[in-house]
């Protein structure tokens, strides 16, 4: 089957937060730790002791996940740091996106159902 290619320039993120809900890294550039700590009113090493992990590589500081593999700042009405998410966050799905990212994200749901031959657009 082939896959259809989303144009990415009308991306509009509808806060489905489902790229929140993948397993991975979320990398902490240069000073997000201490924008992050400064946010939620932390001390800096206590919110790195509490809120990241050294990744594999020992080249950068990740943000923690919880059990099931989301994002440690999800939250039932979104994310709890998004004034001052990393910029890897910002930068979805344009820098970076995970495998089949476009089955679960609502933006994209929503570009293939309108780009489906037979389908009206909505």
């Amino acid at each position: 089957m082939k896959r259809m290619k989303l144009d990415l320039n009308q991306f509009e993120c509808f806060q489905c937060h489902a790229c929140c809900r993948q397993e991975g890294y979320v990398r902490l550039g240069e000073n997000e730790a201490s924008k992050i700590a400064r946010f939620l009113e932390m001390d800096i090493l206590a919110f790195t002791d509490q809120y990241t992990e050294l990744t594999i590589d020992r080249q950068a500081l990740s943000l923690i996940e919880k059990a099931d593999g989301a994002c440690i700042f999800l939250t039932d009405t979104g994310c709890r740091i998004n004034t001052v998410k990393p910029v890897q966050c910002r930068q979805f799905p344009f820098k970076w996106r995970f495998k089949n990212w476009y089955k679960i994200c609502e933006w994209a749901i929503r570009q293939k159902e309108n780009l489906t031959p037979g389908k009206a657009k909505k």
